[in-house]
């Protein structure tokens, strides 16, 4: 029987949900997710959660901040003028992008809000602070490629998709 083990590509469906029960991502309708086990591909919390889950199983899984998207941190969003970014590319909120910092190190930013004018950025997750609700159904395990442990993910459920 295979199992969810780290060095695996994992197969699963999932729901992500907030405390309210709205669902805020879910696998329905759609493919499953393979992630690489073991391998940070997917929150600390679910993926602890999920090590020896058998082939078939479906598990409720709650996630807390510190497990998730971490704790809120820092100044909150801050507004930065419309003009900084490029005309050409509609900017939505939840979108994460790389900015340089104060110090020029390069870090993840994540677009909290739009206006005409203005875009108000943040470097915490938009579910940072947050305890994340999944249910999940693994549906398959496998051996990865080599290129898929040289690379840290898989590349598609089989292993033969491209970047």
């Amino acid at each position: 029987m295979s199992i969810v083990e780290n060095g695996k590509v994992v197969i699963m469906h999932y729901t992500l949900k907030n405390e309210a029960g709205e669902v805020l991502d879910s696998s329905e309708g759609a493919e499953p997710m393979p992630y690489l086990h073991g391998a940070a591909n997917i929150v600390e919390g679910l993926e602890n959660a999920l090590t020896g889950v058998p082939v078939g199983e479906k598990r409720d899984v709650v996630v807390s901040p510190e497990e998730g998207y971490g704790l809120r941190e820092g100044p909150g969003a801050q507004e930065v003028p419309r003009s900084q970014f490029p005309e050409d590319v509609e900017l939505m909120p939840g979108m994460g992008f790389h900015a340089q910092g104060d110090n020029g190190q390069m870090m993840v930013v994540y677009i909290d809000r739009v206006d005409e004018n203005s875009v108000w950025i943040d470097g915490n997750h938009p579910l940072a602070g947050a305890t994340l609700y999944f249910s999940v159904e693994i549906v398959g395990v496998r051996d990865p490629s080599d290129e898929e442990l040289a690379h840290g993910h898989p590349h598609g459920i089989d292993g033969s998709a491209s970047h």
